[in-house]
């Protein structure tokens, strides 16, 4: 009976340890799953969101709308789109106001009368920098006499190129132009001056001690009168505004560059503009004969020898080539453009006059690429008649196509490519190609060696050569390193090349329509 009680009392404790543990474990286990469930839960919310906001991200920069000051664009896959997009810019933009200290012009009898030389932009350039030496000098400018006796023997005044009427209004804070010297002027002694290149505001202020004797400056040369860098701020966007505002062309002119400009974009949608600086002016100038025959070469030399402004006579064409000084052949241009990944049906127009050696010349650049458009071709008869004879007003047809191009490429760093270039970055950073010369010609003496041939391997060394060549922002390169003295002037980059920062701002306090 005594056992029986025993047993009975230890099946009822173990009976009730099993009960206990049961509910111990099931309630353990029920709080494990509702905490997984939740983690679970939460794990597969937070991947939700983060899967849609990457989708939104994607959207957003795959949009033409969204440009964060912070992070460029997402790169798209389509390498044709690549090719022909804007470099991102940062959210730059033209500022040309000048600040609150600047002082606009005050009446003045003293007048500075000028010969620009060179042909359309050099001309330019030099008198947006007349136009601010005037100003500094507290001088009425009068309007410009453009170059009648260079290469291009172009008669054209001033009017026949520019908007006379609106260069004159749109400058009329900055510097007092007159379209000719008053009569009680015109018969006094003029002081004839040759400004030394690249100056300061410091040295046009001493050349105010003119006015102690003269009324009127007669300057001999427009080009390169002001320094490109350590000017006044004020003084660097005068120079922009009458630069990019003021010296706009004629209306006529104007007029049939937009049409063009249509024209191209209605037929082919999109359109390099190639300025292919390979006529004979610029062939004798730089000594480069690479490709020509002994009797092209003669042709040359003779030129550069007769021609009296033209400093350097004897010229080794290899040494020029090799150190990348000579523009590049049409074919050179062909195997370039190729390589970059631009397609056989590109659309290319020609930004130049008469090119050396003509069709046969152009055959290998053609053989890459056949959709070749000149003015000739995309204009009239009637619609060109005022330009035959007139190299000024092509190269200013040129000139408007270029910079309204969607990728602009030039074969040499002259006075129309850095001027193409400098007012493509104002506008915003339009894609801007700029050949590496000098990298170019050891791929190209490799080809001829048989190193290398047209094909991927070619093409994948002239991109990773031209990545950081596209146009994208940069500040103004400075002069070479260890160069002294005025010839350190020679290697900077010019300010028309390149006008940021002092015209291409970022604040948005200082944004300009």
């Amino acid at each position: 009976m005594v056992k029986h009680r025993s047993l009975s009392r230890s099946i009822i404790s173990s009976s009730s340890s099993v009960r206990f543990f049961s509910i111990k474990a099931i309630s353990l286990y029920l709080i494990f799953v509702f905490a997984f469930t939740i983690w679970v839960l939460v794990f597969s919310s937070r991947n939700i969101q983060t899967d849609d906001q990457i989708q939104q991200h994607r959207d957003l920069t795959d949009s033409a709308e969204f440009s964060p000051p912070y992070l460029p664009p997402k790169k798209k896959s389509n390498e044709k789109t690549q090719l022909w997009t804007p470099p991102f810019s940062f959210g730059l933009h033209p500022c040309v106001k000048p600040t609150p200290k600047y002082k606009e012009f005050s009446e003045s009898d003293h007048y500075i009368t000028v010969r620009s030389n060179g042909g359309l932009n050099q001309m330019r350039t030099g008198i947006a920098d007349i136009v601010a030496v005037a100003h500094i000098m507290n001088a009425t400018l009068v309007i410009p006499e453009l170059d009648k006796r260079s290469f291009w023997q172009d008669s054209s005044v001033f009017s026949d190129i520019f908007d006379e009427e609106h260069f004159i209004k749109s400058l009329k804070r900055d510097v007092k132009v007159i379209k000719k010297l008053p009569k009680e002027v015109e018969s006094l002694p003029r002081a004839r001056k040759h400004f030394t290149s690249w100056s300061s505001v410091g040295y046009y202020e001493e050349m105010t001690h003119l006015w102690k004797e003269y009324k009127v400056i007669h300057v001999a040369k427009s080009d390169s009168r002001l320094a490109n860098n350590d000017l006044p701020i004020d003084i660097q966007r005068l120079r922009c505004r009458a630069l990019y505002r003021g010296l706009r062309f004629s209306p006529t002119i104007e007029s049939l560059g937009q049409k063009l400009v249509e024209r191209l974009k209605s037929r082919a949608g999109r359109y390099i503009a190639l300025h292919l600086r390979y006529e004979k002016d610029m062939l004798a100038f730089t000594g480069c004969t690479y490709g020509l025959t002994d009797a092209e070469s003669e042709e040359l030399r003779v030129m550069r020898e007769s021609t009296s402004h033209w400093k350097i006579k004897s010229i080794n064409s290899t040494e020029q080539r090799m150190e990348g000084l000579c523009p590049l052949t049409p074919k050179e241009v062909g195997i370039f453009l190729k390589g970059l990944g631009y397609s056989l049906s590109t659309v290319i127009y020609i930004a130049a006059g008469e090119i050396y050696g003509g069709d046969d010349r152009l055959s290998e650049l053609k053989s890459r690429f056949p959709n070749l458009v000149f003015k000739e071709t995309l204009a009239g008869k009637d619609e060109l008649k005022g330009f035959t004879g007139h190299a000024t007003k092509t190269a200013a047809l040129d000139y408007i196509i270029s910079v309204e191009s969607d990728v602009f490429v030039p074969s040499h760093s002259g006075n129309m490519a850095r001027a193409v270039e400098g007012h493509r970055r104002f506008l915003g950073h339009r894609r801007t190609i700029t050949p590496d010369r000098k990298g170019l010609v050891k791929l190209f003496s490799k080809m001829e060696r048989g190193q290398f041939k047209e094909g991927e391997k070619l093409s994948n060394l002239v991109k990773q050569m031209h990545q950081d060549r596209q146009g994208a922002p940069r500040r103004r390169k400075g002069p070479t390193q260890g160069i002294k003295g005025r010839a350190r002037f020679r290697t900077e980059e010019a300010f028309y090349e390149n006008p940021y920062p002092e015209c291409i701002c970022s604040s948005k306090q200082h944004k300009e329509p």
